[in-house]
């Protein structure tokens, strides 16, 4: 039994003290500043349109109907994200496992949230909107990256836009080689092969995961 399954099965749900309301929520944590609350703009800004054009990567939460969530990256060169005007962006798909469970999302609940991340940079960008998806559109042509045109793209309407503060990716060190570890994990094979069944055996598995082979499949 790991650590993490031990306590799971020991803690019971009467030993939690939960928060209820927005107002107990308050007297916990007390105001914010009033510089956070003035930070929300509606329009892109020309310091938004420069990270935008610096960010090769994009976290994307979406939910369905329901409200179940999902959160995807998005990756592609710096400046990927396609400024239509300054209220609305575009992100561009890319060949990938076509589960497209944010794009079904889309489809029943428009609502949109994304951040987006400059390697380096401890500060984020953080957009909410209301977002499309759309197959065709004149702006298709600038978001060609190795002779790959996107079949398909999110559309989205700025809704709220600010820049988000440092203080999660400095505790984090994110960005400190030093403190990472890649291999306090076994390869991926091995992951997909321990938490899935697949037909393909791990050394199948090792071979079509491998960086060689992987690269060669990201646009096409």
């Amino acid at each position: 039994m790991t650590e993490v399954t031990a306590l799971t099965e020991n803690t019971s749900a009467g030993e939690y003290t939960e928060i209820t309301s927005a107002e107990e929520l308050r007297d916990l944590l007390g105001e914010p500043m009033p510089r956070a609350l003035a930070k929300e703009r509606v329009r892109l800004h020309a310091r938004d349109r420069e990270w935008l054009a610096a960010s090769p990567l994009c976290l994307i939460a979406t939910a369905d109907a329901t409200g179940a969530c999902d959160v995807s990256p998005k990756g592609d060169p710096p400046g990927f994200t396609h400024v239509i005007d300054d209220v609305t962006i575009a992100i561009p798909d890319r060949p990938g496992n076509r589960r497209v469970d944010g794009f079904h999302n889309i489809l029943a609940n428009p609502h949109i949230g994304l951040i987006y991340v400059i390697p380096g940079r401890t500060e984020t960008l953080r957009i909410n909107g209301r977002a499309r998806v759309v197959r065709e559109a004149p702006f298709f042509d600038a978001m060609v990256v190795k002779n790959h045109r996107p079949r398909l793209a999110i559309v989205v309407e700025i809704e709220q836009i600010f820049f988000h503060c440092a203080k999660a990716f400095l505790r984090s060190e994110l960005w400190k080689p030093e403190t990472w570890n890649p291999d306090a994990l076994p390869p991926h094979a091995r992951i997909v092969k321990d938490v899935q069944f697949t037909e393909e055996t791990f050394e199948e598995l090792d071979r079509y995961y491998s960086p060689e082979n992987y690269t060669k499949r990201l646009y096409g």
